[in-house]
């Protein structure tokens, strides 16, 4: 599902293997989703957004909004014949969502009840 641009779940724990340079100290990841070439980590303290550009995806940019930052989020589940999931992050300063689709397979409730955690503290 990751070539038609939907998110999917990958192993916080080899996340955090492979983000160990952007973490930090003491810094957990939370939960990861892919997608394409892009993937998004909730860790203990913030989202992470990594954006690769280009054709060869060498260019990175690296998203880094703290939790204190999301003014409010959405969910819309997966339908009957909309088989995706998609979550809408709005960020203080800034009046459009950052939006993400997920796949059916991916329990987007999971998803509201880490920035719930984190959030809404």
């Amino acid at each position: 599902m990751g070539m038609f641009g939907n998110a999917h779940t990958v192993d916080p724990s080899q996340a955090q293997q492979d983000y160990a340079r952007l973490m930090g100290a003491g810094e957990q990841v939370q939960a990861a989703y892919q997608l394409v070439r892009d993937v998004i980590l909730f860790t203990d303290r913030r989202l992470l957004l990594v954006d690769k550009q280009g054709i060869t995806g060498k260019k990175v940019e690296y998203h880094s909004i703290p939790f204190r930052s999301i003014t409010h989020f959405a969910v819309e589940t997966a339908g009957t014949f909309d088989l995706d999931a998609e979550l809408k992050i709005w960020v203080s300063g800034n009046s459009v969502p950052i939006q993400k689709t997920f796949t059916k397979g991916v329990d987007i409730y999971e998803v509201q009840a880490i920035l719930t955690q984190f959030v809404a503290k």
